[in-house]
């Protein structure tokens, strides 16, 4: 037992040491969610583990999209779980953190990775506004509102306050189909055509709404509906 215990710590070390050496070129995928799940089980080959998340979800994208639940019912502990889930909004953070630039002119070729990044790791409906100056810069981009998977309300009071706040001449509001496809729903066109409204009470003009799911994304703006919604 004591060799075998002596025989892990090892491996973890060899681990460890071709992680500091490459970072993670050169590693199987399991062996990515081996690792990464040494700080959240001290004491266990996490190999086998890592094997069985794979098996169980396909990818290490799909394991660390997973509900909780869904990943303590594949055999995790709640702590380990958890952990797995800090990593996508880490992500986020870290994206977002390096990213941050309010100065910088945001047009139809960047606006999707800005958009994008917002929308990391969240497994529930969430909007965000982007606002611009009259030259088209960045001056605000966060989350204004989280809802359940499958609704979120639109605060159109806080888009007002937030556009006067910021001296904005420019909107773009964004939300995500979390389990769904990037594709418009009645009700998306409807709440799109109110925020469009109140917005030119105030002499700013929302000149798109996109829609997110996974990694892909629909301009409205750019899908024929430029004239029926924006104008």
């Amino acid at each position: 037992m004591a060799n075998s215990s002596c025989d892990h710590t090892g491996h973890r070390d060899r681990m460890r040491k071709k992680f500091i050496t490459n970072g993670f070129d050169g590693f199987e995928e399991h062996e990515v969610l081996e690792i990464m799940l040494y700080y959240a089980i001290a004491r266990k080959d996490t190999n086998p583990i890592a094997h069985n998340l794979l098996d169980t979800f396909g990818s290490i994208s799909a394991v660390l999209d997973a509900p909780i639940d869904r990943l303590t019912d594949a055999g995790l502990s709640q702590n380990a779980a958890v952990y797995l889930k800090t990593l996508p909004e880490i992500s986020r953070i870290y994206l977002d953190d390096k990213h941050n630039n309010n100065s910088k002119v945001v047009s139809s070729e960047n606006i999707g990775d800005t958009i994008l990044r917002k929308f990391i790791g969240r497994d529930y409906e969430a909007v965000v506004l982007l606002l611009l100056d009259a030259k088209y810069k960045e001056v605000f981009c966060g989350v204004i509102s989280k809802g359940s998977v499958n609704a979120c309300e639109i605060y159109i009071r806080k888009i007002i306050e937030l556009a006067v706040m910021y001296n904005a001449r420019f909107a773009v509001m964004a939300h995500n189909h979390p389990s769904g496809i990037a594709l418009p729903s009645t009700k998306d066109l409807d709440t799109t055509k109110k925020v469009v409204s109140a917005l030119k009470l105030i002499e700013v003009s929302m000149i798109d709404h996109i829609i997110v799911a996974d990694n892909d994304y629909v301009s409205l703006s750019e899908s024929g509906l430029k004239e029926e919604l924006f104008m």
